[in-house]
């Protein structure tokens, strides 16, 4: 199932460690086959921006996740359920200028429950559990993210 073009969506940029399933989830919101993709680059797509695992993971390369957050309506953090510690430190979301959302991915895994634990300590109010492989709170998460003006 393609994106709607007549459809708003706000412009989200997608943040977190390599192998948190970003790009992944980015298939699945937009409708894609799911497929294997090592992200080298800022994908600057139509409303998903998703950016390398190592832009969160090197501190050099972190001054590029803020200024592509000026581009965005919305920035999500996602730690994945089987994630053994969270890149983000708490109350990070204050640096932003822009609303944070939390994002749990496979949720199938380990433990959902931390990983919510670390992104509420991190400052998101708001958080999402998916699974983008079975389309889990997929949708859910797509709906959050449609424009409403």
């Amino acid at each position: 199932m393609q994106n709607n073009q007549n459809v708003k969506m706000k412009k989200t940029l997608l943040v977190g460690r390599h192998g948190a399933g970003k790009t992944t989830l980015k298939q699945a919101l937009r409708g894609e086959e799911i497929h294997y993709v090592k992200t080298q680059y800022m994908d600057y797509g139509d409303w998903l921006l998703d950016s390398p695992g190592e832009y969160a993971e090197v501190h050099g390369l972190g001054a590029a996740l803020a200024i592509y957050s000026y581009e965005a309506d919305i920035v999500a953090l996602l730690i994945s359920a089987d994630d053994d510690y969270s890149l983000f430190p708490p109350n990070i979301t204050c640096m932003v200028n822009r609303e944070v959302i939390g994002i749990v991915t496979k949720i199938d895994k380990a433990s959902p429950k931390r990983a919510k634990n670390w992104l509420k300590l991190s400052g998101c109010e708001k958080i999402f559990f998916v699974n983008s492989r079975s389309g889990e709170g997929v949708e859910e998460l797509k709906n959050y993210l449609k424009k409403t003006k």
